[in-house]
C-alpha cells in the first residue's frame, strides 16, 4: 500500500531512516521535527516544529485539513536523559515530548482517520514501559504511559476501522541509547525493517527483538526485590 505518511520527529535517527525508506516505496512524505531535514525529493515536505510548542496542535491541524487523507501516521519523537538529583528542570520536558506530544498527535490526527474509517497510526515505545528505574524514571515513566494509553486506544478503535501499533523496542543505535550497557544493540536499518513489518501486518503491539522480552521481565523482578 502506498500513499501519504505523517512522521513525527524525523530529522534524525529512527524517523529519518523510515522516511527515507517510505519515499523509496513510493509513498508522499510529510516530516515533522525541530530541526531541518536532509531530505531532498520531490514527494516529501518537511516543517519545523516541536511537539510541546503551544501552537503544534494549531500546525497539525492545519495539516490534516490541508493534506485530507492520511493512511499513516507515525510518532518517533523521543528524549531521554539520566537522572540529575541536581538539575531536575528537564524531567517535565521528558513528559512533554514522549508522552504528551504523542498524545496531542493522536487528537488531531484520529478523529480524521475515524471519520473515513481507515488509517493506522504507530507509536515508537520502548520495552522501558515495564521496567521502574533510578537512572532515568522520567523516560521510563513516560514510556510507560505512552504503551498503555496506545494499546487502550487500539482496542477502542479496532471496531472503527482505524489500527494503532505499539512499537516497543530495546537498545536502537541512536543518541537515545544511553547508559554504559546496551545489550542487544540493533541498527536503524534493522528497526526501520521492523517498522516497516508493523505497517503491513498492523498488530497492536510489535516488540523487538523477542529476545530481550525475558531479560525486561528478570530485571524488573530484580528491581522489586529492593523496594
Amino acid at each position: 500500500m502506498k500513499g501519504k505518511a505523517l512522521i513525527i520527529g524525523n530529522s534524525d535517527g529512527i524517523g529519518l531512516a523510515l522516511s527515507k525508506e517510505l519515499l523509496k516505496r513510493g509513498w508522499k512524505v510529510l516530516g515533522i521535527s525541530r530541526s531541518a531535514s536532509p531530505i531532498e525529493n520531490p514527494s516529501y515536505e518537511h516543517i519545523q516544529a516541536e511537539v510541546q510548542d503551544a501552537n503544534y496542535q494549531a500546525t497539525l491541524r492545519s495539516i490534516v485539513e490541508t493534506w485530507e487523507t492520511i493512511e499513516l501516521c507515525i510518532y518517533c519523537a523521543g528524549i531521554g536523559e539520566l537522572f540529575d538529583l541536581e538539575n531536575m528542570e528537564n524531567e517535565a520536558n521528558i513528559f512533554e515530548v514522549n508522552l504528551l506530544g504523542m498524545v496531542r498527535t493522536v487528537s488531531c490526527v484520529i478523529p480524521i482517520m475515524v471519520k473515513r474509517c481507515h488509517g493506522h497510526f504507530i507509536g515508537l515505545s520502548s520495552v522501558a514501559d515495564e521496567m521502574l528505574s533510578p537512572d532515568a524514571p522520567s523516560y521510563h515513566a513516560s514510556k510507560a504511559g505512552f504503551s498503555n494509553y496506545l494499546e487502550g486506544l487500539g482496542l477502542a478503535l479496532k471496531p472503527k476501522g482505524v489500527h494503532i501499533t505499539n512499537v516497543r523496542f530495546g537498545f536502537v543505535d541512536t543518541k537515545m541509547a544511553k547508559g554504559d550497557v546496551k545489550p542487544f544493540m540493533m541498527g536503524v536499518n534493522r528497526a526501520t525493517q521492523h517498522l516497516m513489518a508493523c505497517i503491513e501486518k498492523k498488530p497492536i503491539r510489535y516488540t523487538a527483538p523477542w529476545i530481550v522480552i525475558p531479560l525486561v521481565k528478570f530485571r524488573r523482578w530484580m528491581l522489586r526485590l529492593k523496594i
